[in-house]
């Protein structure tokens, strides 16, 4: 009896099938392994690509829209632009700690981001910053013998991970630091220098830097420019000052309508923009007067049309024409007329909406108005007079000479000291929040001002313009605080947004708009690195104001410009 094939047919299909899958799988895996190869080559390769991206506020207000860029491996950027922006929350974008509103994709290596400080990590400690919190409490818990699967998976075999947070906060003189305290204790340089200890930590292949001198030192901002010359990886900056600006190779401008790319330092792009800037108004200058001449030609040919027409109505009437010959030369003339006057009103709207654009464009230049009253005060009245002050933190003297000195109407004087010698303690003994523990402090009867580093003035719940009606002591009509708000450069579309959703620059001009409101004009004005966080024009107009205010300036700044420029004739030095 010949024997069934099917069952043998249905086998071999059967194990062909599986062959055939078994292959096709391999041929999937090894695509997809090829794949994320290419991948992690592809983002080891390129620095920074970012395609399409946008980001709306919370307010449905437009921040930017579809900005791309791309910086190679080892290309060193300034990111640049206005107050506003969005300078800072494209970076924290890149750096994956905001989710941006539409994008198509945004491609880095491992980054690592120094942020501007507001206050928002005081609640955590050094160790959390650094991300390597987790790391030493597995490491101490092994050494104190709980050997648990969970704290070696932590750990990784990083055993000296100890030894290198040390030796990265040494490094930028941070080696007083305790891991675990928190960093609502640290001055603002001490913040700043934390972040940056965490590169040597982490070698990320991309670094993102925000504001990074702004509470530096001059010897710390040397050793962060010295840093930068050095860094061979990829690196974005957004930062106002312009010695750290020259450091970079490359300018990125943030504006409305995207990103502007210009070779060269900062000196270089200031040129260029100047540059534009005249190209501009040549332009505004010869628009306007092409938009003139068009007019007052539109005007003659209308006066001729008119003279011309009125001459055939009395033509008519003398040769009698009959109606119906008159009234199509009428309409003919009307016509012609209406198409000669189509044809200037064209030509008026084109350069009109033109003229329009350039100073939309040159707007973008023009910079803050800051008005500055004065204070009242005679000159030379004593404002403050300490004689063999101190102050100290858990019974530990925080200056090793006490201070003794005094501060008069119209002095201008600068407090210099490296970071955590005390010039914020300082400043609130001089304001009453702290009384010295040793020494004699004499506070007069004086108005005063302090715009610190985190701008604690402004009200992060309140909209801007809720801000600056509760600085309206002198009971301004709403259109005089539109106009200020203007003349400190915030455009309608902001009015309503928090303060918390407000960049350091706009907290800063927010803050100088309310002084500017409010009825309670300085006798001394006390400013914490007041161009930390401003743009170029911003700053240059602040010095003037700040220059031309005739009461008493206090200022902590490592701006040299700055306190050359506002004329400071005194130094209070601490230890």
């Amino acid at each position: 009896m010949p024997c069934n094939p099917f069952p043998y047919k249905a086998i071999f299909i059967a194990h062909a099938t599986v062959q055939l899958a078994s292959a096709i799988r391999l041929v999937w895996l090894r695509a997809l392994s090829f794949s994320v190869r290419f991948y992690n080559l592809m983002i080891s390769m390129m620095g920074i690509s970012v395609h399409t991206l946008s980001y709306i506020h919370p307010d449905r207000e437009v921040l930017f829209q579809n900005i791309n860029l791309s910086l190679a491996k080892g290309q060193k950027a300034a990111l640049v632009g206005n107050n506003g922006t969005g300078k800072s929350t494209l970076l924290r974008i890149i750096a994956g700690d905001l989710a941006p509103s539409q994008r198509e994709a945004v491609l880095s290596g491992q980054t690592w981001y120094v942020p501007q400080h507001l206050g928002q990590y005081d609640h955590v400690s050094v160790a959390q910053v650094l991300a390597v919190d987790q790391k030493l409490d597995a490491l101490h818990a092994i050494l104190a013998g709980e050997v648990t699967p969970g704290h070696f998976t932590i750990l990784a075999d990083d055993w000296d991970i100890e030894e290198r947070v040390a030796a990265a906060l040494s490094a930028w003189d941070l080696q007083h630091l305790d891991f675990f305290q928190t960093m609502q204790s640290l001055s603002g340089g001490e913040k700043t220098k934390v972040f940056l200890a965490g590169i040597a930590i982490h070698s990320p292949d991309v670094v993102l830097l925000d504001e990074p001198s702004n509470h530096l030192d001059a010897g710390s901002r040397e050793m962060l420019y010295v840093w930068i010359r050095k860094y061979a990886g990829t690196l974005m900056v957004v930062s106002h000052d312009r010695t750290l600006l020259n450091q970079l190779d490359t300018i990125l401008e943030l504006g409305k309508t995207g990103i502007e790319v210009f070779g060269g330092n900062y000196d270089f792009y200031i040129s260029q923009k100047e540059g534009k800037l005249q190209a501009l108004q040549s332009r505004l200058d010869e628009n306007e007067k092409a938009l003139k001449l068009a007019r007052e030609k539109a005007r003659e040919v209308a006066e001729q049309r008119q003279k011309k027409e009125a001459r055939g109505k009395t033509q008519g009437q003398k040769q009698s024409l009959p109606r119906i010959i008159a009234g199509g030369r009428k309409t003919q003339a009307e016509q012609s007329t209406a198409r000669i006057m189509d044809v200037h009103g064209e030509r008026i709207d084109d350069l009109a909406e033109n003229l329009q654009q350039i100073r939309t464009q040159i707007q973008d230049y023009q910079v803050l108005k800051i008005d500055l009253r004065k204070s009242g005060l005679h000159k030379g009245k004593i404002l403050v007079e300490a004689k063999d002050i101190n102050f100290s933190y858990e019974e530990i003297k925080l200056w090793h000479f006490p201070l003794s000195f005094q501060i008069r109407s119209g002095d201008r004087i600068r407090i210099e000291g490296k970071n955590g010698s005390g010039k914020t303690t300082l400043v609130n003994l001089l304001t009453g929040v702290l009384k010295p523990t040793a020494g004699e402090l004499y506070l007069g009867d004086f108005r005063h001002i302090y715009i610190d580093q985190e701008y604690a003035l402004i009200d992060n719940a309140l909209s801007v313009f809720e801000q600056l009606q509760w600085f309206n002591v002198r009971h301004l009509p709403e259109s005089a605080l539109k106009t200020l708000l203007h003349y400190h450069q915030f455009p309608r579309e902001v009015w309503n947004r928090k303060g918390a959703g407000l960049s350091g620059g706009e907290k800063m001009k927010l803050a100088l708009c309310c002084i500017s409101a409010s009825n309670n004009m300085p006798d001394l004005l006390i400013l914490d690195e007041p161009t930390n966080n401003l743009d170029a024009h911003s700053q240059n107009v602040l010095t003037e104001a700040v220059k031309y205010f005739d009461g008493a300036v206090l200022v902590i700044s490592h701006d040299a410009f700055f306190i050359t420029e506002i004329n400071t004739d005194k130094t209070i030095f601490l230890d």
